[in-house]
C-alpha cells in the first residue's frame, strides 16, 4: 500500500488523516468541508439527489432531513446503518472532488470503533463501508488507535516505552468513553471496558435543556423540536459548540455572560438564546440526567474508573493515556486523579485528532507487520533454530542428568529395592519391570519436572543469545524494539512457554543401564562383593565362607550370579544387609550412574532420543516466536 487513510467516525464529529508508507512521514489532518474536525452529520437537499455533510448539514435551510449523532445508536437500531452509509458516502465524495483520494489508488482505510464492539459488530460495520465504494477497509479499536498515536507522539515524550508500563487508555467522545486497559502492549478486558455510555452530547443536551427551560417561547421552540428534526440537530449543535467555548477558559466566563443567539424560522421565527455560566457548569458535571438513571455525569465516570481498577488482575496502570475532545477539560484529569492517584496522566496537544492519527499508523504498522512476520517466518521455517538447539543439546542432557539422577535412584529404585528386602518382590529378575514403572512414575510427578526447571532454563539463555543474533536484526530493519522477540527477556518458563517433560529427557526404555546397575549392586552384595555375604551370613556355622566359595569355583561367577537372579531368597537372609547399607549404596554409585547415562547417551542411544529431544524443543521455540511476533503487532498497530 503507498497511502493509509485513518477515519474517526465519531458520534458528534469526525477527523480524517492520511499517511505515506515513508517511515519518516507523519500523518497529515485532511480539511473536508473547511474543517478538520468535522460535524458527523449529513443532510438530504430538497430535491432528494445531493448530501450535505459537516456544519453545512447542520446550518443548510433548504433540506428534507437532517441526522446527526446516530452512532451512538449503532449496537440498539440496525436502521442506523444507513445514516453511516450516507454519511460515509459523502465523507468519500468530498475526499475525491478534493484530490485527497484519488480513484483506484494503492490505499486503505483504517476505521475507528468502540472497543466494546464484538467481532461481529465490526464486521458489520466494516461491510457498510464496503458497500459505499470504499478502498480496503478494517476496522480498528479506537482505544488502539489512541495508544498508537500516544506511541509515535514524540511530544509526550514516552515513545515506545509505553509498552512496557501497564495503561489506561480513556477515550471521552460524544457518546461514549471507551476505558482499556493496555499491560505489555496487549489489551486487557475489563468489566467496564468498551462502552460506558456517557460522552460529551449529554452535557450539549443539558446545555440545551436549561436554555430551554429560560426561554419566555419554551413552549414553541420544544413544539418546533418536536416536529423537525433538523431544527433541533442545529440547536443541539450550537449547544455543543457554546459548552466548548466556556470550558475552553472557565476563568474568564465566571466574570463575562457566554451566551449565543439563535434564529429558528419554523412557521415563525423565534430567537432563541443558549446560556453557559458556572451554574450551569456545575449541572452538567454533578447534577441528575435522566439518561444516566438519575445520576451525574461525575459519578458515573468515577464509578467507571473505579470499576476498572477492581477488574485489573495485574499492576495498577503508571500510566493514564487520555483522548478526545472531552478530556481537555481540566476537572477529568483531576478525577482521573482521584481513582488512580499514583498514574502519571497524559493527553494528546489536539486530542481531538489523536484517534485518526492513530488509525493511519495502524495502516502502515500493519504493512510493516507483514514484512517483519515474513521474515520470522522465513527464519522459523529455515534450520537455524534446530542446528542451534542441536548443537546445544548435550548440554542439557547433562544438566537434566545431573539434576535428576540422585533423586530417581532415591525415589524410583531405592523403594523397590527396599520391597525386595522386605519379601514383596520374589526374585531379583522381577526388579527390572518394577523399577521400570516405579522410574516411569516418578518422571511424572511435579517434583520431578520441578527439578528440570533450573537446568532448561540456564540451558536456555545461550540458546536464546544465539538466536537473538537472527531475530535482533529483523527487528532493527521494522523498526521494531529487539527486546519483543528476545527470548532472554521472557525467561521464565511460563511466560515463553517451553516445558520438557522429564519422562522425554529420561526415556524408561533406554535406562536399561541404570536398572542393571542397581540390580549388580544386590548381586555384589548377595555374593559377597563390598565386603557383605548374605549367603555366607545365612549358612550355619563356620563352613559358610567355604560353602560360599566352593559354589562360585563350581559355577563360577557369572553362572551363579544367574542362579542368584533367579533365587527366591529367604526373608531372613535379605534383612541381614541393613536398610542403611542400602541406602549408603545408592549414594555410591549415583556418579557412576550420570557417567554411565551420558555415555550411553553418546554412544549408543544419542540420535534416537536426541533427534526427538531436538523435534521437541525446537517446535516450542518456534511457536513461541511465532506467539511473540503475534503480540509485537498488537502494541504497534
Amino acid at each position: 500500500m503507498e497511502r493509509f487513510f485513518g477515519f474517526d467516525l465519531g458520534d458528534a464529529e469526525s477527523a480524517v488523516a492520511v499517511l505515506g508508507k515513508e517511515k519518516t512521514s507523519k500523518p497529515e489532518v485532511l480539511t473536508v468541508c473547511d474543517a478538520k474536525s468535522f460535524i458527523t452529520a449529513y443532510a438530504r437537499t430538497m430535491d432528494r439527489e445531493g448530501i450535505l455533510i459537516g456544519e453545512n448539514a447542520c446550518y443548510a435551510q433548504n433540506t428534507s432531513e437532517r441526522h446527526l449523532r446516530f452512532k451512538s445508536r449503532y449496537l440498539v437500531d440496525p436502521g442506523v446503518d444507513k445514516d453511516i452509509k450516507s454519511f460515509a458516502g459523502g465523507v468519500l465524495g468530498e475526499l475525491y472532488a478534493s484530490g485527497d483520494l484519488i480513484q483506484n489508488e494503492d490505499c486503505s482505510f483504517y476505521v475507528g470503533c468502540p472497543a466494546g464492539w464484538d467481532r461481529a459488530a465490526r464486521e458489520r460495520y466494516r461491510r457498510i463501508f464496503e458497500r459505499t465504494g470504499y478502498p480496503p477497509t478494517k476496522i480498528i479499536s479506537e482505544s488502539r488507535a489512541a495508544l498508537v498515536a500516544a506511541c509515535q507522539s514524540r511530544h509526550l515524550q514516552v515513545g515506545y516505552d509505553i509498552l512496557s508500563h501497564p495503561v489506561l487508555v480513556v477515550d471521552i467522545g460524544s457518546s461514549t468513553t471507551d476505558l482499556a486497559y493496555i499491560e505489555k502492549g496487549r489489551e486487557v478486558e475489563l468489566r467496564t471496558a468498551g462502552e460506558v455510555f456517557l460522552g460529551g452530547g449529554l452535557m450539549d443536551e443539558t446545555v440545551l435543556e436549561e436554555s430551554l427551560k429560560a426561554s419566555k417561547d419554551e413552549k414553541k421552540i420544544r413544539r418546533v423540536f418536536s416536529e423537525s428534526e433538523p431544527w433541533r440537530t442545529y440547536c443541539e449543535f450550537a449547544a455543543r459548540r457554546l459548552k466548548e467555548k466556556y470550558f475552553s477558559d472557565e476563568d474568564y466566563w465566571k466574570d463575562n455572560e457566554c451566551r449565543e443567539e439563535i434564529t429558528i424560522a419554523y412557521d415563525e421565527v423565534i430567537r432563541f438564546t443558549l446560556r453557559m455560566n458556572a451554574e450551569i457548569a456545575d449541572r452538567i458535571l454533578f447534577g441528575e440526567m435522566k439518561k444516566l438513571f438519575g445520576s451525574s455525569f461525575y459519578k458515573v465516570f468515577v464509578d467507571s474508573l473505579r470499576e476498572t481498577r477492581k477488574s485489573i488482575k495485574g499492576n495498577m496502570p503508571d500510566l493514564i493515556f487520555m483522548t478526545g475532545g472531552v478530556s481537555r477539560m481540566a476537572c477529568i484529569s483531576d478525577w482521573c486523579r482521584e481513582v488512580y492517584p499514583e498514574a502519571v496522566i497524559i493527553s494528546e496537544i489536539q486530542p481531538e485528532f489523536s484517534i485518526a492519527r492513530g488509525l493511519a499508523y495502524c495502516g502502515r504498522i500493519d504493512e510493516e507487520m507483514k514484512d517483519f512476520s515474513r521474515e520470522v517466518d522465513n527464519m522459523i521455517d529455515s534450520s537455524i533454530i534446530e542446528r542451534i538447539v542441536s548443537e546445544r543439546i548435550s548440554d542439557l542432557y547433562r544438566g537434566a542428568v545431573d539434576s535428576l539422577t540422585e533423586p530417581i535412584l532415591k525415589n524410583a529404585a531405592l523403594p523397590v529395592i527396599l520391597r525386595w528386602r522386605e519379601g514383596e518382590i520374589k526374585r531379583l529378575s522381577d526388579i527390572d519391570a518394577e523399577m521400570q514403572k516405579e522410574i516411569e512414575y516418578y518422571l511424572h510427578t511435579e517434583e520431578a519436572r520441578q527439578l528440570l526447571i533450573k537446568p532448561v532454563a540456564e540451558w536456555l539463555k545461550p540458546v536464546s543469545y544465539a538466536i537473538e543474533d537472527y531475530t535482533m536484526p529483523i527487528c532493527v530493519r521494522h523498526g521494531i524494539p529487539y527486546r519483543s522477540m528476545s527470548l532472554s527477556s521472557y525467561l521464565s518458563l511460563s511466560d515463553i512457554d517451553i516445558h520438557l517433560d522429564t519422562k522425554n529427557v529420561f526415556n524408561v526404555e533406554s535406562l536399561t543401564w541404570l536398572i542393571d546397575t542397581v540390580i549388580s549392586l544386590l548381586v555384589g552384595l548377595i555374593c559377597g562383593g563390598s565386603e557383605v555375604a548374605l549367603i555366607a551370613s545365612g549358612l550355619p556355622g563356620i563352613v559358610a565362607g567355604s560353602v560360599l566359595s566352593l559354589a562360585i569355583l563350581a559355577l563360577g561367577k557369572n553362572r551363579m550370579q544367574a542362579a542368584i537372579m533367579g533365587a527366591d531368597i529367604p526373608k531372613p537372609m535379605r534383612k541381614v544387609i541393613p536398610k542403611k547399607y542400602f541406602e549408603n549404596h545408592i549414594d555410591d554409585i549415583s556418579r557412576d550412574v550420570r557417567e554411565n547415562f551420558l555415555s550411553s547417551l553418546e554412544e549408543v542411544k544419542n540420535e534416537e532420543i536426541s533427534n526427538r529431544m531436538v523435534e521437541e524443543i525446537t517446535g516450542q521455540i518456534e511457536d513461541c516466536l511465532t506467539k511473540m511476533a503475534k503480540v509485537v503487532e498488537i502494541p504497534l498497530g
